[in-house]
């Protein structure tokens, strides 16, 4: 494959292509998603379920497994930031599926998905009982 020197890793349409794009999912959109996903009804093999499953990042949140993707990007004139973090989290056979996003009211430091994934890891085990 060809890449020149200039654009390597530079504006490749992979890591952007979806962010700056006319794409647009909202946080219930996500949930719904998700929802068909780990009820295994998209319409994909059961292994491609499992493997999706599989890949996507596991962490502990008091005694709630949680898995799920964060993102960040910046919004309007000004450049809000945004972050968010997707999933489910899972404890003794219950489930949930989340998706939290946050905007920040003023010009902000990127990432902020990061952050938002830490903020609901931290308040989670009080949220849910």
């Amino acid at each position: 494959m060809w890449m020149s020197q200039a654009s390597a890793g530079k504006n490749d349409g992979l890591t952007n292509s979806w962010v700056d794009s006319s794409l647009e999912i909202s946080p219930v959109e996500q949930t719904a998603f998700l929802r068909r996903l780990l009820a295994g009804k998209m319409p994909v093999s059961e292994k491609a379920h499992e493997m999706t499953k599989a890949i996507i990042p596991s962490f502990k949140a008091g005694d709630w497994t949680v898995q799920g993707k964060t993102g960040s990007t910046a919004l309007g004139k000004n450049k809000r930031s945004l972050g968010w973090f997707v999933g489910w989290a899972e404890k003794d056979g219950r489930r949930i599926v989340f998706a939290r996003l946050v905007v920040d009211a003023k010009r902000g430091d990127m990432p902020k998905g990061p952050a938002t994934r830490a903020a609901f890891l931290k308040d989670l085990p009080r949220l849910v009982k």
